[in-house]
């Protein structure tokens, strides 16, 4: 799998990561770089412990690295989340909205690991 079907199997932006950084073999270092990258797991077990402060943290952090590496509809997602879940410390969080909106996330998110897989293994 080339570098540029990969971000266009999950929605991501390869121009503009072109834009950031013209060689392909760094992209490709960053971008497996994000299989390791504990963001996504920290934000699953903050929400299903009710840490609404840690799950904002996670979902921020997840949020800045996608749009790093122009992972947009991944960065789309959790930036519906992070708003859901902003302030968390001084308002009522909606509980339901989170779940409904993480599973998007989960899907966003597996479709990217998914295609980086498949690009780590050509």
């Amino acid at each position: 799998m080339l570098l540029k079907e990969c971000y266009d199997s999950f929605g991501g932006n390869y121009e503009l990561m072109k834009l950031r950084i013209s060689k392909d073999e760094i992209i490709k270092k960053f971008v497996i770089k994000f299989l390791s990258e504990p963001s996504f797991d920290n934000l699953c077990k903050a929400l299903e412990d009710e840490d609404y402060v840690k799950a904002f943290r996670a979902a921020h952090s997840l949020k800045g690295v996608s749009a790093n590496l122009a992972f947009q509809r991944l960065e789309n997602s959790v930036s519906v989340l992070t708003e859901l879940l902003r302030n968390s410390e001084t308002k009522i969080i909606d509980k339901e909205q989170c779940k409904k909106n993480l599973e998007y996330v989960r899907k966003d998110y597996n479709d990217v690991i998914e295609a980086i897989r498949k690009l780590n293994e050509t």
